[in-house]
């Protein structure tokens, strides 16, 4: 009996053979959730706000009060109203830098990891650690 497989992916010069192995890869961010970020680029530019989800598979961040997008939301039950709602979309990782826990101004982050193992963010411009918000 012949082993059933998705030929396409499988043959030499397939179209999307990476496309799958580089779906899965995680971009490396620094930024978690519960973090204060200004905002370095774009429409926004020089707004403070709170990052409120990650992406890791995209590299992209939503932050409060940034981006704002409207949205044409439908009524799902019968108790919702629908409407026009605004709400903030994704904007990618590079255009925000962490704030400096000291003196408030935006910072590269680097990484030390301590004695006892744990992985600490750690301020360039102060060298003060950043704490996790979780």
């Amino acid at each position: 009996m012949r082993i059933l497989k998705y030929r396409k992916t499988d043959r030499a010069g397939a179209k999307n053979s990476k496309r799958h192995s580089i779906r899965v890869e995680r971009v490396k961010t620094r930024i978690t959730r519960g973090d204060t970020v200004r905002v370095m680029r774009g429409n926004d530019k020089g707004t403070e706000g709170k990052v409120l989800r990650v992406f890791p598979k995209t590299g992209r961040i939503t932050v409060e009060g940034v981006n704002i997008v409207t949205k044409h939301r439908k009524a799902r039950r019968a108790e919702e109203q629908s409407g026009i709602v605004k709400m903030p979309a994704p904007i990618h990782h590079s255009n925000v830098m962490l704030l400096d826990p000291k003196s408030g101004n935006a910072t590269r982050v680097k990484t030390r990891i301590d004695e006892d193992g744990t992985k600490e963010r750690l301020s360039v411009k102060s060298g003060d650690a950043i704490p996790r918000s979780r």
